[in-house]
């Protein structure tokens, strides 16, 4: 049964809330497991859809999976096969691309279907498949799958990169893990997931040189111990609630934020007019703006503006005079959810795929709305806190795989939202 939000807009937010594990930097590591067949521990884990459809294709494989705690899961891969991959599940699940790493480093050959995800914009893993094949692995089709077969014998090699892309590097990395000599990545990407997953690869016993640059240097072993550890903190999932925060002219203060990755979107809400200041370390309160000013928001690779945040400066643009250019030049669907802002009232005007105009302030108005993608439907949500009525956003479990409970989170700091059952 489809499950919806209702959202009475107009009410400021109040009161503190709290970041959950960090989404992107879980799949890398669930994934990395599959390299050893020693127990691993990974704790601090968000209760979302995505995360649960991973260990899911773990479980299908193979994999003895065990909740020890709230957020802490036991995983044993002695006995995982890749011939029960989940097709149904990685044709849903974008992260599920980093299966393939660990499964062709440990097995030697994968059959892979093509992997689903969010719709904004073409996302192929060419990357990823241009990457093995320059470390010595065979790629063919097989109708709508890919057939993988490592025959470099584990040797090492180099890779460069066609782009700065998070999985594709992550993706090489892993296979790396079990590699006996160097593996060289360039136009490594170098953001919080790619530096999370180093430090758990560096507990299972691999050695990597070039953590935080776009060129790492990675030395396998074939004897790969188990690790415990605990996932950051969602950068992402911080950034939104400061930006809804920002967007209500709430006081809210957002706890365990990853300030080291969040250090130029923070700079950016200083210049824009928003107040805030950081307390004991790891929170950060968004207090009331008196006047805003926004000018330019153009999303880039770490250390940038995340993409994954661009929609939620978006809808703040609407309450900001004069215009406001978004560019988005990493995914020409990313711009999707300003066509819901617009059915609110906002005045926004498209140059092209990745680029808009937002022409403020505008008043917003509740509307019935679609959740398009995960950080679009997030983006809805902040519009429905600060519209005039009643909010309806459809498809909410794009939502769900990437924020846990929010509805529940955010009722406790002032917001009028509740789930329903269509």
């Amino acid at each position: 049964m489809e499950e919806k939000f209702i959202i009475n807009g107009g009410k400021e937010l109040h009161g503190e809330i709290e970041v959950r594990g960090a989404k992107n930097a879980a799949f890398p590591i669930l994934a990395a497991t599959l390299l050893t067949k020693k127990e691993c521990l990974i704790e601090n884990m968000p209760l979302i859809e995505d995360v649960f459809r991973m260990l899911e294709i773990l479980k299908g494989m193979g994999s003895e999976i065990s909740w020890v705690g709230e957020r802490a899961v036991k995983i044993n891969n002695s006995q995982v096969s890749p011939d029960h991959l989940r097709e149904d599940i990685i044709k849903r699940l974008r992260g599920s691309v980093l299966f393939q790493g660990p499964l062709l480093a440990r097995f030697g050959k994968v059959q892979f279907p093509q992997p689903g995800g969010c719709v904004i914009g073409a996302r192929p893993i060419d990357a990823h498949l241009d990457g093995f094949n320059q470390l010595g692995v065979d790629i063919r089709r097989c109708g709508k799958n890919y057939i993988l077969e490592n025959k470099n014998e584990n040797i090492g090699g180099k890779a460069i990169l066609s782009e700065f892309s998070v999985t594709a590097t992550e993706n090489l990395m892993i296979f790396a893990g079990l590699n006996s000599g160097t593996t060289v990545i360039k136009t490594a990407d170098q953001d919080y997931q790619v530096q999370e997953l180093s430090k758990f690869l560096r507990k299972m016993g691999i050695n990597i040189r070039g953590v935080g640059t776009h060129q790492l240097a990675i030395e396998g072993s074939k004897n790969l111990k188990g690790a415990r550890h605990k996932l950051m903190y969602d950068p992402i999932e911080a950034g939104t609630f400061m930006l809804m925060a920002a967007a209500t002219k709430g006081d809210v203060l957002i706890k365990n934020v990853e300030i080291d990755f969040l250090e130029l979107p923070l700079k950016k809400l200083k210049d824009f007019g928003v107040p805030w200041k950081l307390e004991n370390k790891k929170n950060v309160r968004i207090l009331p703006w008196k006047k805003l000013a926004i000018d330019k928001v153009q999303s880039l690779i770490y250390p940038g503006i995340p993409s994954d945040l661009q929609s939620a400066f978006g809808v703040l643009a609407t309450r900001s005079p004069g215009s406001t250019l978004i560019h988005d030049p990493l995914y020409e669907g990313r711009l999707k959810y300003l066509e819901e802002l617009n059915k609110m009232g906002a005045e926004i005007y498209f140059a092209d795929p990745h680029r808009a105009i937002i022409n403020g302030p505008t008043q917003l108005y509740g509307r019935e709305l679609e959740s398009l993608d995960l950080r679009g439907g997030a983006a809805l949500i902040i519009a429905g806190l600060i519209a005039k009525g009643k909010t309806i956003i459809n498809n909410i479990y794009q939502i769900d795989r990437g924020y846990e409970r929010i509805e529940e989170r955010l009722q406790k700091i002032g917001a009028d939202i509740k789930r329903i059952k269509s």
